[in-house]
This record gives structure tokens, sequence and C-alpha cells, in this order.
């Protein structure tokens, strides 16, 4: 049969009370010292009676115990940079979440899509959001289309320019040239020319002398003599 367990209560008879405290007190010290023993541990108790009476056990130092004690109080007390870090990290990571998803909503309004949960009022501000977004993306096309207008226009101006350019100096460069030509056809033609006279007068020079030694050698007259 099990046995019962008593409720633990305080003893209301001084001498009862101070004989149990004495007793568990030896007992609770000794388990302390077979503790550290036998696990290695640092052990520290500190105990005060009823009447203010002060006990004490330590497996080491019971000062060196305190100090470590302490120090690991005040670093469990305070959160680590570790952990700090992580905590904002977190809480910005939530914040950008939130903003993403409304903004996806968002997107997916200007969309036409999921606009079952939404009021009159919001149907007409998301109505005026894009009446004005149309107008601006009008007005930059059209400025856009100005600025290449100008854009050929400037370039067809240029071109022309150029082309005025050229046919000048083409006019310019070109009539000294044609007279070089004809001056040099001129030349060429009155060089031939020449030659050909010259050619002409000696062959016929040639001949009448040759003429003159055969009338000269047969005793005939030549038809220029009387």
């Amino acid at each position: 049969m099990a046995r019962e367990k008593l409720k633990l209560r305080r003893i209301d008879n001084t001498a009862a009370r101070q004989v149990t405290f004495s007793k568990r007190r030896k007992g609770l010290f000794k388990k302390a010292e077979e503790l550290s023993i036998l696990c290695d541990a640092e052990v520290a108790l500190i105990v005060f009676s009823s009447t203010g009476k002060l006990f004490q056990f330590s497996s080491s130092s019971m000062k060196e115990t305190l100090r470590k004690y302490s120090g690991h109080s005040k670093d469990h007390d305070q959160p680590s940079a570790t952990s700090i870090d992580l905590n904002v990290e977190q809480t910005n990571c939530e914040e950008l979440s939130k903003k993403v998803a409304a903004a996806s909503l968002q997107l997916k309004h200007m969309k036409g899509e999921e606009l079952d949960k939404m009021s009159v009022a919001e149907l007409q501000q998301l109505e005026n959001k894009l009446e004005e977004g149309l107008s601006r993306v009008l007005n930059r096309k059209g400025q856009i289309m100005i600025d290449q207008i100008n854009g050929l226009r400037q370039k067809g101006m240029t071109l022309e320019e150029e082309n005025r350019r050229l046919k000048q100096q083409i006019s310019i460069t070109g009539q000294p040239a044609s007279n070089d030509t004809e001056n040099t056809q001129t030349e060429e033609g009155q060089s031939s020319e020449s030659v050909m006279t010259a050619l002409h007068s000696g062959s016929s020079q040639d001949y009448n002398e040759d003429s003159s030694d055969t009338s000269l050698r047969l005793g005939l007259s030549c038809p220029g003599w009387k």
C-alpha cells in the first residue's frame, strides 16, 4: 500500500521546530558535500535560522563562489549585443514584410484585381490615382516625342548645311581645274599642229632638195627655172 504523502506546513511548536531545523540543516549540508565530491561541482549554501543565525557551507571559497554568482547574474540580467541585434533585425524584417504586402496589394488594386473588399471611397481614391498617373504618363510620352522631332529637325538642318557647304566647295575648287584642262588641251593642240607643220615643211624641203639634185645630175631643168 502506497505511503500517504504528508503535507508540508510550518511546525508550530518552537522546540520541535528547532530540532527539525538542526537535523535537516545537517542533512542538507551533507548532501551538498556529497554533490561537490561526486560531481566535481562548486557548491555554496547559506542558511539563516528563524532567529537570524547564519549557517553556511562552501566546497571551495564562499567569497569566490559569491563573486562568480554575482557576475553570472549580471550577465543574465543584461541581454547580450547579439540578442539585441537579432531582435532589431527581426523587427525590421517584420516591418519590411508588412510594407511588401501592402505594396503588393496596392499593385493588384491598380491592375484591377482584388477589388471586392474595397469601399466606394477607396475605389474613388484609386480612380483618382490612376487618372493622375495616366496624365503624367501621357505628358512624359508627349515630351519624348517632341524631343525626338526637334532632334530630327536639327539633324536635317545640319545635313542641309553640310550639303550646301559641299556644293560651295565643289563650285570653288572645280573652276580652276576646268581652266587648266582647257589650257592643257590648247597647248597640246598647238603643239600637235606645230609638230605637223614642221614635219610637212621638212618633208617638202627635203623633196625639193632631192628633186634639184636629180635634175642637175640628169641635166634637166627644174620646173621653176627659165
